[in-house]
């Protein structure tokens, strides 16, 4: 795998990179978050430490959680269990504490691979004559492409993600916004509102009064 390690201790990341190269993995390492954020394109597999010098590792993984869905293993000397819950609950698809044995991480990195493989595999979403490639992050409505923004698609994600299932307010603010206290109400109001439009669909997305929304029947 193509592995961008997000590590500012020189001592950590040479170990690792030397490890993981010895293992077959091509490893490119970024000493901060700002360069995280530009190079996470390029690499199948990401791990984030949190204790960077430029920002917290945890706004790094909500702003890429945004834009990507690469899997992301949190491999940080935080062990409390806010960080490790604010962790998986901004998208990180495991978290791992430092120290950790090489043959463990190697482990979880295949598997966390294969997850994303294997999802990747199967994620097209289709309700009526609507098309949801959430992968590819490509929406078709009766065999045409329509543009949404990124938070427009985050949106339709975490409902096509469930559908038919009535999914809260809270929750998709907390998976759209990474934290529903950092999300403002109206806002969401407004991103469903234009969703609905570029859709063009009326009654695919069901508002559930006093609680939240729902795509399809």
């Amino acid at each position: 795998m193509r592995v961008l390690l997000v590590e500012d201790d020189d001592g950590v990341a040479d170990a690792l990179t030397e490890s993981l190269g010895g293992r077959g993995h091509v490893v490119t390492r970024a000493a901060r978050g700002a360069d995280a954020l530009t190079r996470h394109g390029d690499a199948d597999l990401l791990l984030l430490d949190l204790g960077l010098p430029d920002t917290d590792g945890l706004d790094v993984l909500r702003r890429i959680r945004q834009v990507s869905a690469v899997p992301v293993v949190v491999l940080t000397a935080r062990d409390d269990e806010r960080s490790v819950v604010s962790g998986l609950r901004l998208g990180a698809d495991d978290y791992l504490t430092k120290p950790v044995r090489l043959a463990e991480l190697l482990a979880r990195m295949d598997a966390v691979a294969r997850r994303a493989r294997d999802s990747a595999a199967s994620e097209v979403v289709r309700v009526e004559d609507v098309e949801i490639d959430l992968a590819a992050r490509r929406v078709l409505v009766g065999g045409t492409e329509i543009t949404l923004t990124t938070k427009e698609f985050g949106l339709l994600a975490v409902l096509a993600a469930r559908p038919g299932t009535a999914v809260s307010r809270q929750q998709l603010m907390d998976e759209v916004w990474g934290d529903a206290r950092l999300a403002v109400s109206r806002s969401l109001d407004v991103h469903l509102t234009q969703l609905r439009a570029k859709l063009n669909r009326p009654g695919l997305l069901t508002t559930i009064r006093g609680f939240g929304y729902r795509l399809g029947g």
